[in-house]
């Protein structure tokens, strides 16, 4: 479907991530890990599918599909699902039950707006797991937020959690942001900025990051992997769908008066289900 522009008298409604979907070959495989190694609590599953979240909200849905052919890593498609923890300590916790159980962990990060650290499921898809520092301690400038790649302080980290045991995602955790893989950022620029209407609020070399209600970043888009890459070929593993829940004015503004969902695709066939909040 062709997405005109969304007008500016839109643009300061609400909006948060919704449920990621990811196609899988092996649905109990990967669920395992996503229950071990990330902390999601299993909501339903059957032969097909599997709902992981937390407090009873799903947040991942997994999709059986044998056949799919596995997607590679330099294709567009998904870099990370960012699941953002609700304080500082839940994350210290986390990080203190991974150094006991020994997940994939393959990075850790401050960013200045949060910390996090990185896992690969067992398909390949990337894993953010991350607290975000107080909102009031950011730095902004012209629209945009400052955001860095530093060392993660770990012993720090740890001290925060104190002496909870770290029992799964508790209440309250969401997908904070997803990050894409993209073949060029101008297009991808004019597809969620332009059209769906987020602000642009960071540029790293070869990434933009994209939000909306002050947030450092909803969505992000970059060409580390995937430069040049073109459409997606389906069925593939991988990416299958990214939920954003919209105010009903900016969902009316796209999908129509009294629509409650809209299903896109980005110029790389990666899709996007604008969903009512």
């Amino acid at each position: 479907m062709t997405v005109s522009a969304i007008p500016a008298t839109t643009r300061d409604t609400s909006l948060a991530m919704g449920r990621v979907a990811l196609t899988v070959n092996d649905l109990d495989e990967v669920a395992r890990f996503y229950r071990q190694a990330v902390g999601l609590h299993l909501l339903r599953q059957d032969g097909e599918t599997a709902e992981l979240g937390a407090d009873g909200t799903v947040l991942l849905e997994l999709r059986a599909d044998r056949a799919a052919r596995r997607r590679g890593s330099r294709e567009a498609g998904l870099f990370h699902t960012a699941f953002l923890l609700p304080t500082r300590a839940d994350l210290g916790r986390w990080a203190k039950h991974a150094m006991a159980t020994r997940p994939p962990v393959v990075g850790a990060s401050d960013h200045l707006v949060s910390e996090a650290i990185y896992l690969t499921d067992p398909e390949g898809n990337g894993v953010e797991i991350y607290a975000d520092r107080p909102a009031s301690s950011w730095h902004w400038s012209e629209g945009k937020v400052q955001m860095a790649t530093e060392a993660l302080n770990l012993h720090s980290l740890i001290a925060e959690a104190g002496e909870t045991p770290w029992q799964g995602f508790p209440a309250g955790s969401t997908i904070g942001h997803v990050h894409l893989q993209v073949g060029a950022l101008s297009l991808a620029e004019e597809f969620y900025a332009a059209k769906l209407g987020l602000d642009i609020t960071c540029r790293y070399p070869g990434g933009t990051f994209y939000a909306a209600n002050g947030y450092h970043h909803h969505i992000a888009t970059n060409i580390w992997n995937s430069r040049g890459a073109g459409e997606r070929t389906y069925p593939s593993t991988g990416l299958a769908e990214v939920e954003i829940r919209l105010g009903a004015a900016r969902l009316s503004a796209i999908a129509g008066e009294g629509e409650a969902r809209l299903e896109l695709a980005d110029p790389w066939g990666t899709r996007i289900a604008l969903v009512a909040a």
